[in-house]
Formats: C-alpha cells, structure tokens, sequence
C-alpha cells in the first residue's frame, strides 16, 4: 500500500504533536481545545485563507472561534460565542442537537455543539471496487436496518457494524447483493420544525459537514467504518455512501451558525443581491463552483475511498455542476475522473434538484450511474394498468433513449428510500404522512400508485392476491432488465410505513424494519430472481443488439402491439435461448432452454 500525504486542512499528526489548519476569511481565529468541561483558546497562525497552530499531544477534542465583522445581509456570519466545527472534522463526540441559541448573536453554544476529536486521516491507497454497474445494489438505512432484528445484540442494533453480523451478511448474500449504498452515515441535524413535533430525522440528509461520522450511527468512528467495510468485502459485499454536497445544515439566514457560516460563508452560493441560492430546497446551496469546496469534497470522497468503500451516490447531483446553471462541462467532473484514487470508485448521481435546469436524467458524464425516475414511473404505470408496453420495453433495454452510450448507465429501480414502499404502492392511492406534522403536505403528492380497490391493510384474500402479483411482476421486472438494479431494503419481503412517502421524520417503528413479521415467500422469490440474473450468461449492461421482441403469444409485433398488454423478448444464449414474457394480464415468465420459470 502506498502513503498519501494528509489533506492539507483539518487535524493532522505531526512531529511533536498535531497541526490544526482551516479555512477562514475571518480576521482572526481560535483553536479551542477541551480538556473535560474546560476549554482552552490557542490564536492561530494566518497564510492567505488557511489559519494553522501546532500543539503537543493527539487525540484533542476541538473546535473553532472566529471574530470578525457579523452582517448577515452583507454575508458577514463571525461570531465568536459561537464554537464552530471543522469542516475537515472525521469525528464528533456527540450528536448535533437543534436549539434557537444556535442562531442568536452573542449566545454561546460551546455546551451544545460537538467537538470534533482529532484522528489521523486515512492514507493508503485503497484496493479496486468490488462492485461492478449490473451488480444488485440494496439501499438501507443504517440506523433503521436493524433496530428491530432479534439476532442483533441490542447494544449494537442501529450501527454500522451491526451491517457485519453473520445474519446480515447470510442476508444480504441470499439476495445476491453485489453492494450496499448507505443512507447517510455523516453527522447530521434535525430541521428546525421538528424537535417542538417531538420528531427526529430519520434519514440524516442534513449534515453539517461532509465528513463526520454520526456518533450514534457509527459509535466506533473511522474504524468502525473500516472494520465494517472490510468485513462485507470479506463476504463478497461491496459498499457505496449516499453523500451530500447539495447543502449543509446550517439552513437559511434564520439557521444556526455550526460550522461553515460562521468560518468561510462564501462556501455557500448567493445572488447578486446577496440572498441565499436554495437550489436543494433546504435553506442554502453549496458553492460547487469554487475551488475550495470542490477541494472539499474532492478530499472528503478521497477520504472515505481510504476507507475502502467502493463508490458514492451523490444526492441532488446537479449542484455539483452549477455555476449558476447546469454544465456537462464542470470543474468537478474532470477533477474526479484525472484522480487515481476516485476516477476507479463507483459514481452514481441522482440527477435531479430544484435549481434551474435542475433535471438532468442522462447528462452526467459517461461513465456515472443515475437514478432513473422514468424507469421507476413507466414500470409502475405498466403494471397498474394504463402504461403502454412500448415504454416498459425501452426501460427495459436499458432506457436507450435516456442513456447515449455504449452501455446503459440506469439504475433501475421501482421504489426507494424516498416515496412509497414498494409493498403500500400498491395498497395506497395516495399519501398518508399526516403523523409527520405537516397536515400531510409533504411527500410527494403525485406518485404512481393504487390500491386494487381497498386502501391499507385488509383480510381480503383477493385484494391480497391482487397486491402480491403486482408487487411480484415488478420485483421480476426489476431483475430481468438492463442496467443496474436498485431495491431498497424491506421491500423483498414487504416493508410497509403504512402510507408513509416521505418517512424521513420518523425515527420509529415506521421506519425500523419488521424482521419478525417479514413475508419469507417473498424473500425467498427475491432470493431466486437475484440467482436467475446472476446465472444468466448476458452482460445486463450492455445493448440488447441480438434481441428480437414478439408478442406474448411469439408473433412478431406490429405497431399496434406496442400500445398493448405485453411482449416477449428473445434472447440468444449460445447455445440455448431466453424468452422473457411481460404479460399485464398473466405476469412475467421466463423459458431458459426446455426449463420454463412460470408466474415468476
């Protein structure tokens, strides 16, 4: 393994102690180092915007001071009552908590802000991903995944360690998952309108900088993440992090100071006028546009691939490339493609956000994943009834008109952390997030779902039937299509949030997995049709070229048939052939050789 040099910013062993540096346009800034409840004040050295100071010992306990001009309306946040994380901090010694002190001038907030702990950073040269594009990705929330599974001991139920426990792994290798994309496991902060609802973020898509791990998901710090990592790589597993760089939690200008408001506010873009960009609809938007946060975040993915995960999904990617508007052409993609550590790591966007020409599905560059709503949009509506069969056999080609190059760059998925579970799509017709205290307003008020003619639980054996093929032939769908498939962790075995679409407010039982009453007829088909696609001797990637489309019946398909119920798709094998039906009316099938798989 080669050494790296450390990051120029953050804590960093050095001989006779630790060097401190970090950016700042402060005029003056103060290392603040804590020994149980004292803290001791250390003015730091200035060389252009970076601010440095050496001390003796490891292993601090630290945070910030800046003074200067505070004018919010002039982007002047320096308040030196505040104590101020480091953006380049790896590690907290206890969770954010939301408060008003943390937004008022003058009150101190050292006794409610974490102090970051200084740990050396990572610098071998990480081992080449694991996970390959076709590979099945499962999605999971690290804290929700197992707070409810009987075989988890309780001290370690919500932690990503707990990802390496041999029932997890059997799992998770009886689904054939090839890598596991975690929810955010950085350090995060609740919204501002939930603590006084008696809520929690559940989902973590608030930090406040991108590097920290939470303290309560990742108890163990950086080498928790390493042993875990290692431990699913040991197993076949690889792993992908679901990153933000779109915001941080700071919010608008009636947010808290924690970290980069009250150091660099530039890192955060603005108009002419000075107001706030609001392009991820959180209250402010990161800069992507400057060369210190791209060096930020370039360091930060550097950072976690040390650990040894095998890629990232990068959430409301097209911040990333704005600048004020989206550019193909951005900085940060030829800086991540020219690095030797991040140009082999897996890239997966979601390639949507709020901002203008914020939708940006196949823009990316050619060699990153993206999420595909249209796939999961146009199965849905196949499925439920009114989608045509045209547009489900384009998805599943690979989404050719979406994806220009040589292979298909989708990630295909039907339903995933963000909307309805795959089992209350088709048991709800429309949102039921009233529990999240926003007179259900929030959540996607749109999506693509029905209910088969009773909404919610129900003892009707032919409702039940009616939801289980539904949720089957799309599972089938899912499996048999080109491209790389996404499922989202319960929905093999049918997670419900009981109408839930929008659960990221609730830390709880909607959330938590349901090991003990999960559907293990499911499970096991999900378990089969992960062993299908992995025997099948097809790249899933690549071109459908050979393959010759007929109806359900082996007819050759008029024009007309496009508008209809179904079709079969023929596929050379060598020496044996595939037939893959998708039939509205009878469901999917598959004939391999003389072996038919019915009503898969």
């Amino acid at each position: 393994m080669t050494n790296q040099p450390p990051p120029s910013r953050g804590a960093a062993p050095v001989s006779g102690g630790t060097r401190f540096a970090v950016r700042s346009t402060a005029e003056r800034v103060e290392l603040c180092l804590f020994d149980s409840a004292d803290e001791h004040r250390i003015t730091m050295t200035r060389d252009g915007d970076v601010w440095s100071a050496i001390v003796p010992g490891s292993g601090h306990l630290y945070g910030y001071r800046a003074h200067g001009g505070y004018d919010p309306a002039r982007n002047l946040w320096f308040d030196p009552a505040k104590l101020l994380v480091d953006p380049y901090a790896l590690e907290l010694d206890r969770p954010f908590v939301q408060s008003p002190r943390l937004g008022i001038y003058g009150e101190d907030t050292a006794d409610i802000v974490p102090r970051a702990r200084a740990v050396a950073p990572l610098t071998a040269t990480p081992a080449p991903p694991l996970f390959r594009p076709g590979g099945l990705i499962y999605e999971l929330n690290v804290h929700g995944f197992t707070m409810r599974h009987p075989a988890i001991p309780p001290e370690q139920r919500g932690t990503l360690a707990a990802l390496a426990h041999p029932a997890i792994v059997a799992h998770l290798q009886k689904l054939g998952v090839g890598a596991v994309e975690l929810m955010p496991i950085t350090a995060a902060i609740d919204e501002r309108h939930l603590p006084p609802l008696g809520l929690r973020n559940a989902w973590g898509y608030n930090p406040v900088v991108p590097m920290a791990l939470c303290p309560e998901r990742v108890p163990g710090g950086v080498a928790e993440l390493v042993a875990t990592v290692a431990a699913l790589r040991e197993a076949g597993i690889g792993v992908i992090l679901d990153l933000v760089f779109n915001h941080m939690g700071e919010s608008d200008v009636q947010g808290g100071t924690l970290s980069f408001r009250g150091l660099d506010p530039d890192g955060y873009a603005r108009t002419n006028d000075g107001t706030l960009i609001n392009d991820a609809g959180t209250g402010n938007t990161v800069d992507a546009s400057r060369p210190a946060v791209r060096a930020m975040i370039l360091d930060s993915l550097r950072h976690f691939a040390r650990a040894g995960v095998d890629g990232f999904r990068f959430d409301l990617a097209p911040v990333l490339a704005r600048g004020p508007g989206f550019d193909r052409q951005a900085p940060i993609f030829a800086e991540i493609a020219a690095d030797p550590i991040l140009s082999s790591r897996v890239m997966i966007a979601e390639p949507w956000d709020i901002g203008p020409g914020g939708y940006q599905l196949g823009q990316f560059p050619d060699h990153w994943l993206e999420w595909n709503d249209r796939y999961r949009d146009q199965v849905r509506r196949f499925w439920r009834g009114d989608g045509r069969a045209g547009d489900l056999a384009t998805r599943i080609a690979g989404s050719a008109d979406v994806f220009a190059s040589a292979t298909s760059r989708s990630v295909n998925f039907v339903a995933a952390h963000d909307g309805f579970t795959l089992a209350d799509m088709v048991a709800y017709a429309g949102r039921h997030n009233h529990a999240n205290g926003e007179d259900n307003r929030d959540g996607h008020g749109d999506e693509v779902s029905w209910n088969h003619g009773q909404e919610g639980p129900t003892d009707d054996a032919a409702i039940l039937t009616a939801r289980n093929a539904s949720v089957r032939a799309m599972l089938a769908t899912l499996f048999l299509s080109r491209g790389t498939p996404m499922l989202t962790a319960g929905d093999e075995f049918g997670r419900s949030q009981r109408g839930n679409n929008n659960g990221y407010a609730q830390d709880n039982d909607t959330t938590w997995l349901d090991w003990k009453n999960r559907d293990e007829a499911l499970e096991d088909f999900v378990a089969w049709l992960g062993r299908f696609r992995r025997d099948t001797p097809i790249d899933w990637t690549e071109w459908l070229a050979d393959a010759e489309w007929r109806t359900v019946s082996g007819d050759p398909m008029t024009p007309g048939d496009w508008n209809g119920d179904g079709f079969a798709l023929h596929l050379s094998l060598g020496d044996e052939s595939l037939i893959l039906r998708f039939d509205r009316k009878r469901g999917v099938s598959a004939i391999r050789g003389d072996a038919i798989q019915s009503g898969i």
